[in-house]
């Protein structure tokens, strides 16, 4: 079961590795957004060409329309049936295909001109084609700008040779509202690429952030346990010829230690199989959750390790939140650890201060004021750790600030090692 809830862990990050590329895939600046499944026709599109199309031949809508030429009017025929049908019907394949719609849709547009018929409400899918190519085309769009300004310099041409009454005034007029159909669209393509890049850096961001949380609390969880576990283990080492009853006893000591770690993994792994949110960490058995009420625990474990602490607590103790808890129990164990890793054998002091708005905690191990040759002093290591060489110290530093507090550790001034914390926190009611 524990091993199948280690495994657990790649396989949910990689799923939200995942999730992550199928954001950059689908939501990248120049996808087509709001396209449908690859080679199929959105049904939206396909209503709306049929509607548009149905609508040109209704009597009271053939004043409303696109209209520029002003030619004498041709009489109805199959031939302009089928341009009223074209300028309509291609924008099935507006977001599918926008450049060749519009091409489409345009150029039964300029024919439909050139050749006097009537005009039709149909006529109004040049605007919506222009619009399209603005929001939908994803790339070339320089180019088919210049193609739709230079079909339209050449539909002038026509109409004015064809005996157009439109002035030069008239032609830019219309020319201004079909590009403002374009600008439109891709100021909606804008947006969207905004909205778009802002989800895909929201959904990394989070992604990162949950790797992060996982890290850390791997971290303090194992290393405390792996560290306490190494020191009994080599203690025992030592004492299996001189005395056995003492190496019982460290062996003991490393099997309870195994097996307090395999209960606060489980109780992890639980809240992150969950939902990943370490608010739900209160639903968790009690015996499991590490909090401050625990700390006992921590102490006891270091001593029966065989480092001295003193543990002390200032104020009235009450309940907190379970963010504020974990972190105060995270960072007693973090110093422990760090204490039987480079302090083994100094004296060690564990102080909690409750008061109503703040939770304070502080770790101190002493240690020689010089470094012993050619043995390391705990001071060094413990300057190499507080210059960042410590992973476990970073994190805390960050859970500490997103709970509105501080966190600082270094070398006392007589030598030895310090870590201090204080955690804003309002007492939860009982």
């Amino acid at each position: 079961m524990t091993v199948r809830q280690v495994r657990w862990l790649p396989a949910r990050l990689d799923r939200w590795r995942e999730r992550a590329a199928q954001l950059r895939g689908a939501l990248p600046g120049n996808a087509r957004l709001g396209n449908a499944r690859p080679g199929s026709v959105p049904p939206g599109d396909a209503a709306l060409a049929l509607v548009l199309a149905l609508a040109a031949f209704v009597p009271t809508l053939a004043g409303i329309g696109a209209q520029i030429g002003d030619l004498p009017e041709r009489p109805a025929s199959a031939l302009g049936v089928g341009l009223v049908l074209a300028q309509a019907l291609p924008l099935a394949l507006r977001r599918r295909w926008p450049a060749a719609c519009l091409a489409a849709v345009g150029g039964a547009f300029a024919v439909h001109q050139a050749l006097g018929f009537a005009t039709t409400f149909a006529s109004t899918g040049l605007y919506l084609a222009l619009y399209s190519a603005g929001a939908h085309q994803p790339r070339r769009r320089p180019a088919l700008a210049a193609a739709a300004a230079a079909g339209y310099a050449a539909l002038a041409v026509v109409l004015h040779r064809l005996g157009s009454p439109q002035s030069v005034p008239d032609y830019l007029a219309f020319f201004l509202v079909l590009a403002a159909a374009a600008l439109l669209g891709g100021a909606v393509r804008a947006r969207r690429t905004d909205e778009a890049q802002r989800r895909r850096t929201a959904a990394e961001a989070a992604t990162t952030a949950e790797r992060a949380r996982i890290a850390r609390e791997l971290h303090d969880v194992v290393t405390h346990h792996v560290t306490a576990m190494v020191v009994q283990a080599d203690a025992a080492q030592f004492l299996v010829g001189s005395a056995p009853e003492r190496a019982a006893e460290s062996m003991a000591a490393v099997s309870d230690t195994g097996r307090r770690a395999l209960t606060e993994l489980r109780y992890l792994l639980g809240v992150l199989e969950a939902t990943g949110d370490a608010a739900t960490a209160d639903r968790a058995p009690a015996d499991r959750a590490p909090t401050l009420g625990r700390v006992g625990d921590l102490v006891e474990r270091a001593r029966r390790a065989g480092q001295p602490v003193e543990f002390t607590r200032h104020g009235e103790r009450r309940p907190h939140g379970v963010d504020v808890e974990l972190a105060a129990y995270r960072v007693v164990q973090e110093a422990l650890t760090n204490a039987l890793k480079y302090a083994a054998g100094q004296p060690t002091r564990v102080v909690l201060r409750y008061d109503d708005a703040h939770l304070g905690i502080e770790v101190a191990t002493d240690g020689p004021a010089t470094a012993p040759v050619p043995a390391p002093a705990p001071v060094a290591v413990a300057v190499a750790v507080a210059r960042g060489g410590g992973r476990g110290l970073a994190g805390l530093r960050e859970r500490v600030r997103m709970l509105g507090g501080e966190l600082e550790s270094g070398p006392g001034p007589a030598g030895g090692f310090a870590v201090r914390a204080t955690i804003p926190s309002e007492p939860l009611q009982e």
